[in-house]
């Protein structure tokens, strides 16, 4: 066989191995009753569950960009974990904005249900535009009782781009919340992932940001203790170049009724 021809079918091969392993991987999802799609869909074939989650844990007077982000949004990703099914392999989902002078409004939503565990992975970028851009997604973050939730997202933006990103997440009894958060691009990035935590809930934050030249990075976290027995364990870390201006914002309220936090 020529070699153009063994290594066109080399690729073929290639490509049927990767489609076999990703039906596979979903229909091992299924079969579990874990729901991975986008969010058309979702609320297309599960508009009940969409319905009681969407825009509670954000609600849409939070702010300006959430109230537009509410009325434009399209794309992103739903997933949602049955009560006890423990994941063993990440899922992930990745943004991309490819043209300029546009905006993005991607809505992930995730729900964990009791006794659940899920590592799900985030990624966003875009292409080097002169014009600016626009993301204002939102990430909404269900972690029920028992439940475990690893939130990984790199947000490596090319320059142009006003990141006005919003994250929240609700953790109840006995549950844990970790966040791993990178912030390596755009213009300028205001992003403060807010967590509600329960009685004897945990969340664990790490993060790490890196401004350049022309970069303005306005990052940290908001949690409110409204439990007892609950911890928050916050490891940020800020790298500035050339010039380039990174903040460190964060707000950690513990009532008095959070007792033993």
């Amino acid at each position: 066989i020529p070699e153009a021809e063994r290594k066109s079918l080399a690729g073929v091969g290639a490509q049927y191995d990767s489609e076999v392993v990703y039906h596979s991987i979903k229909q091992e999802l299924l079969d579990q009753g874990v729901i991975y799609t986008d969010m058309e869909t979702a609320v297309r074939e599960y508009p009940e569950i969409v319905k009681e989650h969407f825009m509670k844990c954000v609600p849409i007077n939070d702010h300006k960009f959430v109230a537009l982000h509410a009325a434009v949004w399209s794309g992103g990703s739903f997933v949602y974990v049955p009560k006890g099914v423990k994941l063993d392999v990440p899922l992930q989902s990745y943004f991309r904005l490819n043209s300029p002078e546009s905006g993005q409004f991607e809505h992930t939503l995730i729900i964990v249900e009791e006794g659940a565990s899920l590592h799900f992975i985030e990624g966003c970028s875009a292409p080097k535009y002169n014009k600016v851009n626009l993301h204002a997604g939102c990430v909404e973050l269900y972690v029920k009782k028992n439940a475990y939730l690893r939130y990984s997202t790199i947000e490596n933006w090319s320059k142009n781009m006003m990141n006005l990103n919003t994250k929240k997440c609700t953790v109840e009894k006995n549950g844990k919340i970790e966040w791993i958060m990178g912030s390596f691009g755009s213009k300028i990035s205001m992003l403060y992932p807010f967590t509600i935590l329960g009685d004897n809930s945990k969340l664990e934050f790490t993060a790490i940001s890196f401004a350049g030249k022309g970069q303005n990075l306005d990052t940290g976290l908001k949690v409110v203790h409204n439990g007892i027995n609950n911890s928050t364990m916050v490891n940020s870390k800020s790298i500035s170049k050339d010039g380039g201006i990174c903040t460190f914002r964060s707000n950690i309220v513990v009532p008095k009724k959070a007792d033993n936090s």
